[in-house]
């Protein structure tokens, strides 16, 4: 039996939420962003309203008053967003137990042991989207495909409050025409290597020679042949987001950091941040991660394989620096980031010799359940309190 996949995406879906909330900004050009004075001054997410007036995801808020003097700014309020994402998946689990969520805003569906109940795929992703509309308050765009690649695409192809069923036989009149580019998968850095091919339209790569995309590109160039061709046999996968991949955090400096030992304190809160994170998800990790920023907004970043496992925030903050030794030229940074990648859940922390990674830990233990207990900023470490500190201001 082919499958019936599902793919709901949300509509400009954080502004959504505050429309929801609030009837006054329906219908509004509202935009989500960060602080300007803070200098998180990026838009998240506009409302179709907005978008119309040249608003567009990414640009500053500087820019995004310049193209809609009339926009009603609001700040990003992530817990709202995880409350209505939740809502919405409980909705989407009433019509099936094979529901993925893909990201904050969107969602697989398989409904192919359903039929019988919910009827014709494009009834049923009507029911899905009038019951969000209904019960939550957002609209959402649903694609209707044989496979999940081809329910991403069809979900893309009408916003807002669109519903598009895409089978395998549309692919070569709907999707081959399109630009490259467009093919879920396909980012800028590999549409500008397929130019060189002279592959610009997803026929062109529909068609051209897989051997030598495998040669040139490996497994990768298999998988965008097959894409290509509407192929795509990975399942929808409720478990996807049981085991993290990995844990991390970034934030943008309220000035240009010119010296280390600024860099430093910032690197050192990111570590205890992302190590209380991996504690509290039960996750140990071996890899660290650094990026950093320039007032250009040129990045860079680098990570680091530790020896041992760790959840440990010396460790983090170690490795970090080692990175920033070896890797930042000196240049002012206005943006740092630390992760922690290679997880494994419930290990058993390695000991040392002399005891030291116990000590650490039961300290670190120690500083949870007094956050956990009176909030975060209840017990800071004291570089914290000078001018370079920036997570508990």
């Amino acid at each position: 039996m082919e499958r019936t996949i599902l793919l709901a995406d949300m509509n400009s879906f954080f502004a959504s939420v505050h429309q929801a909330l609030d009837p006054a900004l329906r219908n509004r050009p509202v935009i989500v962003g960060g602080s300007q004075e803070k200098r998180h001054g990026i838009v998240l997410a506009a409302s179709y309203e907005a978008k119309a007036m040249g608003v567009k995801t990414g640009m500053t808020v500087l820019e995004a008053r310049r193209a809609c003097p009339d926009g009603i700014f609001v700040l990003p309020r992530h817990h709202l967003y995880v409350h209505f994402s939740a809502r919405i998946l409980k909705i989407m689990r009433e019509f099936t137990p094979l529901v993925e969520p893909f990201s904050i805003d969107e969602a697989f569906l398989d409904i192919t042991g359903c039929r019988r109940l919910l009827g014709e795929p494009a009834a049923a992703a009507r029911l899905l989207k009038d019951r969000i509309r209904r019960e939550v308050g957002v609209l959402c765009s649903v694609g209707v495909g044989p496979n999940k690649l081809l329910a991403k695409m069809a979900a893309e192809m009408q916003k807002p409050d669109g519903l598009t069923v895409l089978r395998a036989e549309d692919v070569p009149a709907r999707l081959w025409p399109l630009p490259v580019r467009d093919l879920f998968g396909i980012g800028p850095r590999y549409e500008r290597h397929l130019r060189y091919f002279n592959v610009r339209t997803i026929g062109d790569l529909a068609n051209f020679p897989v051997e030598v995309l495998k040669r040139r590109f490996g497994v990768m160039g298999e998988v965008m042949w097959w894409s290509a061709n509407g192929v795509d046999h990975s399942p929808v996968d409720p478990r996807s987001l049981d085991t993290a991949r990995s844990v991390g955090h970034q934030i943008t400096l309220p000035r240009d950091f010119r010296r280390r030992d600024e860099i430093a304190v910032v690197v050192l809160e990111l570590s205890d941040l992302v190590a209380r994170r991996a504690r509290r998800g039960g996750y140990m990790g071996r890899t660290v991660g650094l990026v950093i920023k320039d007032a250009n907004f040129n990045w860079l970043g680098r990570s680091r394989t530790l020896q041992r496992y760790t959840d440990l925030p010396e460790d983090l903050y170690e490795a970090g620096m080692f990175l920033l030794d070896r890797h930042w030229a000196g240049y002012p940074v206005r943006m740092v980031g630390l992760s922690l990648g290679g997880l494994i859940s419930n290990a058993a922390p390695q000991g040392d010799i002399f005891g030291r990674s116990e000590k650490l830990r039961r300290v670190a233990r120690a500083c949870d359940g007094i956050r956990a207990r009176f909030g975060e900023k209840a017990i800071k470490r004291a570089s914290s309190l000078t001018p370079a500190g920036v997570l508990y201001e």
